[in-house]
């Protein structure tokens, strides 16, 4: 099958049966619902910029399974350069759509399975390996859209799975038989899983023999029998439903999240990737973490091009653009920026290959990168803030600038510098609300803090990763102490 057009993407979806619910009510159209349809135009847009030649080199790749060109959302990273590729166009998406366009998970997910299932295979003579390549070629074939679930609601924090009160907060096996295995439970804010074909399943974290039935990791379609997803909430998320677009800011991107329930859902055998080994969850769930928080060092900067260019242009709306502090201000957000990227950059090209032959970040470099990202992000939008005034905050509402009596008054005392009109003042400022404040800052600023794993997972990695006793032994030598 040739790479999906955007439009049959969007066809494709709507022809799922999927299980939505959202203000305690069942989603009968996901599709083309106000709230939810500009996160499923965020991930057609990986499908529009995959069919333009001038971005077939980063959009698109060569399949190592199948020897055909896939999108790269669906790719298996045979090289440094791939993971390079990768995060340059992320950046190139976050420009275009100034929001989470939700595909990175699974492809992380894709490539963390891959490795893992080889090595699992290796210890226990399983055939996960051969699983996942068979279900990843699939994808490549249909040039599907995948969600990664990797986070359980995780009750009490102090606790193993196993020791839970309700053994249902962490997703887990309730049944084996021999064509598959029933699982139940739910995952957590689960990015764009309503926009997925398919969900990749994995453990949460570090398993114990104890937690057998909570290793676990597959894949099954979004509208397999048992799932239901539960819409999370957003900032100003009811505008979109208010007629006009002025006050959403972006109102043909964004994102969305859902809890998603796995009610007594059978997985059949040649979808399971792992089940019950649970040495291995720790590896998959520090591999995954680390491609996820590479790719904050691509998404996150994208969005932060748009950020600081919606700044610059409030400035010159504004009458401030020559000031000093406003060109000191937006040269720190370009800094800021351009660090998130530099990191996302170097573990790349730092990559090297796994036992299974597919190429894995440097996963130090990988979480200090995410480690800036729950930092800077929230430095720009300050910057923005700071830049743009607080109309960003107390500007009318749209309804007001188009009504005969009162739209003259916002016409009038909202406009600033000559030749710039109220109504477009008014709409950079939405934009900046949108990505600092509103529905886009889930997946910026909010999301720069806790996905891909709170700042204290990061440091713990660090920590593991930052080979102290190498540099103790580096100083001693320089200082001449013998141990």
């Amino acid at each position: 099958m040739a790479l999906m057009t955007g439009e049959a993407y969007i066809e494709s979806i709507r022809k799922l049966n999927m299980q939505v619910y959202m203000f305690g009510k069942k989603v009968e159209d996901p599709v083309d619902d106000p709230i939810l349809r500009p996160s499923l135009n965020s991930v057609r847009m990986t499908y529009d910029l995959a069919q333009k030649p001038e971005y077939q080199d980063l959009m698109t790749a060569v399949s190592g399974l199948t020897g055909e060109r896939v999108n790269r959302f669906t790719h298996i990273h045979q090289s440094a350069e791939d993971l390079v590729k990768k995060v340059k166009m992320q950046r190139l998406l976050g420009q275009q759509t100034a929001a989470c366009f939700q595909r990175c998970v699974g492809m992380d997910a894709f490539n963390a399975v891959y490795s893992t299932t080889y090595e699992i295979d290796k210890k226990h003579g399983t055939h996960y390996f051969e699983n996942f390549r068979k279900f990843a070629a699939y994808v490549q074939e249909n040039d599907l859209t995948v969600d990664g679930a990797m986070t359980d609601p995780k009750g009490d924090r102090s606790k193993a799975p196993h020791e839970q009160a309700d053994p249902d907060l962490f997703l887990h096996i309730v049944e084996r038989r021999e064509d598959g295995i029933v699982v139940r439970g739910a995952k957590a804010h689960q990015t764009g899983v309503l926009n997925s074909h398919e969900v990749i399943v994995m453990p949460t974290q570090s398993m114990r023999a104890e937690d057998a039935d909570y290793a676990v990791s597959f894949a099954v379609p979004t509208d397999t029998p048992g799932i239901t997803m539960i819409i999370g909430r957003q900032s100003c998320d009811t505008r979109k439903r208010e007629g006009g677009e002025l006050d959403v800011g972006n109102s043909e991107f964004g994102g969305v999240e859902a809890l998603t329930i796995f009610e007594d859902v059978f997985v059949p055998n040649e979808r399971i990737f792992m089940c019950g080994e649970y040495e291995f969850a720790g590896m998959l769930v520090e591999r995954f973490a680390g491609y996820h928080r590479q790719s904050y060092g691509g998404c996150k900067v994208g969005v932060g091009d748009v950020l600081i260019g919606a700044a610059a242009v409030a400035a010159d709306y504004n009458g401030a653009a020559g000031a000093s502090h406003i060109k000191d201000k937006l040269i720190e957000m370009t800094h800021l920026n351009e660090t998130l990227y530099a990191c996302g950059i170097a573990c790349s090209a730092e990559g090297h290959p796994t036992e299974s032959g597919n190429y894995l970040i440097d996963l130090l470099l990988a979480n200090v990168c995410k480690q800036n990202v729950t930092r800077f992000p929230y430095e720009i939008a300050r910057l923005a803030e700071d830049i743009a005034g607080g109309l960003v905050v107390t500007a009318p509402s749209e309804a007001d600038l188009r009504d005969p009596k009162v739209g003259p008054y916002v016409e009038k005392y909202f406009r600033a510098a000559p030749g710039v009109s109220t109504e477009d003042r008014l709409r950079i400022l939405r934009l900046i609300e949108n990505l600092t404040l509103g529905t886009a800052a889930v997946g910026y600023r909010t999301e720069s803090m806790h996905g891909a794993g709170s700042p204290q997972a990061q440091r713990i990695m660090i920590a593991r990763q930052g080979n102290l006793p190498m540099k103790k032994r580096l100083a001693k030598q320089i200082a001449h102490i013998k141990d």
